[in-house]
């Protein structure tokens, strides 16, 4: 592989958020800068770009509620950028130095008034041919009796694992994506999960994993991917999974959730 494709989301003075097809994928606070590869978000030919600014707290799952908009006064120094970038494996992804494939761009003039929060979107034509992800047909989930306990027993067993040190419950509910990012980025599948079982188990011999155990009252399941898939999140939208980990900081695993013929996988 010569070349990466690669979301790069800058903000000043707002928080940004960047979203590709129908997934949230990077958040910024005012003054910083992010990339990340997103070839597993991809597809062929068509993809909707979406930059957030000033973006509320994610919503559950249910009719959403309309947002309160503010009336602002640009100062001129305001902006955010949102970049797909094509750079060469190990240069810097920045539109100074790759081939941009598409962009979003918003910087209202000084004096300028606009209201947040705001959506912007573009649809994008990519000279690109990964393969037809699995998370594009999956069906859309539907909040009914019994979704909530049975996710939170499923996602139970992976917190259980991680508490023992044990990584096989999640590389088991994760092996489809797992294929998929093997493939997405030309790397061998064996490889990928061999790297995930011993970052678990290095992670726990130098400080025990203590993952919150989820309840089905207290989970955020945010719809995403056109609601065909469920993001767990806690209640402050960060990944349902994660633990403090020894260096001070948190190891989190973010998990999106399907649901195929009442059996739940996570494809991303």
């Amino acid at each position: 592989m010569d070349r990466l494709l690669v979301l790069r989301l800058e903000a000043a003075g707002c928080v940004a958020e960047a979203w590709l097809n129908g997934l949230p994928l990077a958040r910024v606070q005012p003054g910083q800068a992010l990339s990340l590869p997103v070839h597993e978000f991809t597809c062929a030919g068509a993809n909707e770009l979406e930059l957030n600014i000033e973006p509320g707290p994610p919503l559950g799952l249910g009719p959403p509620a309309a947002p309160e908009l503010q009336p602002c006064l640009s100062d001129g120094k305001t902006g955010a950028s949102l970049r797909l970038l094509l750079p060469r494996v190990g240069s810097v992804a920045h539109p100074a130095s790759a081939r941009t494939l598409a962009q979003l761009d918003w910087a209202p003039a000084e004096g300028q008034v606009y209201t947040r929060p705001l959506r912007l979107r573009e649809r994008a034509e990519l000279p690109i041919n990964f393969p037809r992800w699995r998370w594009l047909d999956a069906p859309v989930i539907e909040e009914q009796a019994g979704l909530r306990p049975e996710l939170a027993a499923y996602l139970l067993e992976l917190a259980l694992g991680l508490r023992r040190g044990d990584a096989e419950p999640l590389i088991q509910a994760s092996r489809l994506r797992l294929e998929e990012l093997a493939l997405a980025y030309q790397r061998e599948l064996s490889v990928d999960v061999q790297r995930l079982r011993q970052h678990i188990q290095q992670l726990h011999a130098a400080q025990p994993l203590l993952p919150e155990l989820p309840a089905a009252a207290q989970m955020l399941l945010r719809p995403v991917a056109g609601g065909r898939l469920l993001e767990c999140l806690r209640a402050d939208g960060t990944p349902l999974l994660q633990s403090p980990t020894a260096g001070g900081g948190r190891m989190a695993w973010p998990l999106r959730v399907a649901r195929v013929e009442g059996k739940f996988y996570v494809l991303r």
